[in-house]
C-alpha cells in the first residue's frame, strides 16, 4: 500500500512540475513576442518622424505636387492608427507605396536631389526600413516559435485552457519586397 501511495505521489509531482514547466514557458514565449513587437514599433515610429521632414523638404522644390503630400500624410497617419501586426502590414504597405510616389516626385528635380537635407533624410529612411526588417525577422521568429509551442501536443492543452492565443505574423507589404529606389 505505501508503493502505490508513493507512485500516486510521484505522479501527482511530475504532473504538475511538467504543467508548471509548460506554463512558464509559455509565458517566456509570449513575453518574447511582445518585446520583438516592441522593437518593430520603435523602428515604425522612427520612420514616421522622418516622413515630415521629407515631405517638407519635397514641397520646398515641387509646390505643385500637393496631392501626393496629401496622400504621404494620410498613409502615416493610418500606419501609426494601426494596432495590430495585420493591420500595421496592410498600413505599411500602402505607406511604402506612396512614399514611392514621393521619391518619383523627387526625381524630377535635380536641386532637390542634390540637397544636403535630402539627401540625409533618405539616408535615415533607408537606415530605418533595413532595423524594420530587421525586427520583422526578429519578431516573425519568435511568433513561429510560440505558435509552435501553443499548438504542440500537450503543450497546447495548458495553452488552451489558460487562454494563450496565437500571435499573427508581420508579413512585409508587397511593396516593401523591394528597397525604394533611390535616384540621383
Amino acid at each position: 500500500m505505501d508503493i502505490l501511495l508513493w507512485v500516486i505521489v510521484g505522479v501527482v509531482v511530475v504532473v504538475a512540475l511538467w504543467l508548471v514547466l509548460t506554463y512558464n514557458g509559455l509565458i517566456h514565449g509570449r513575453n518574447r513576442v511582445d518585446e520583438a513587437w516592441s522593437d518593430i514599433e520603435v523602428q515604425l515610429k522612427r520612420r514616421y518622424d522622418l516622413i515630415p521632414n521629407l515631405v517638407e523638404t519635397v514641397k520646398a522644390y515641387a509646390t505643385h505636387e500637393e496631392g501626393v503630400f496629401e496622400k504621404v500624410t494620410r498613409a502615416r497617419a493610418a500606419a501609426m492608427g494601426a494596432t495590430t501586426p495585420a493591420e500595421h502590414a496592410k498600413a505599411e504597405n500602402v505607406l511604402s507605396g506612396t512614399l514611392k510616389s514621393l521619391f518619383a516626385v523627387a526625381e524630377s528635380y535635380p536641386s532637390l536631389q542634390a540637397a544636403g537635407n535630402f539627401l540625409d533624410l533618405q539616408q535615415n529612411l533607408t537606415d530605418a526600413e533595413d532595423k524594420i526588417q530587421a525586427s520583422r525577422r526578429f519578431y516573425n521568429g519568435n511568433v513561429r516559435d510560440y505558435n509552435t509551442r501553443v499548438q504542440s501536443f500537450p503543450a497546447n492543452l495548458v495553452a488552451g485552457s489558460l487562454g494563450f492565443k496565437q500571435r499573427d505574423f508581420f508579413d512585409a507589404p508587397d511593396v516593401a519586397a523591394e528597397p525604394p529606389a533611390v535616384k540621383f
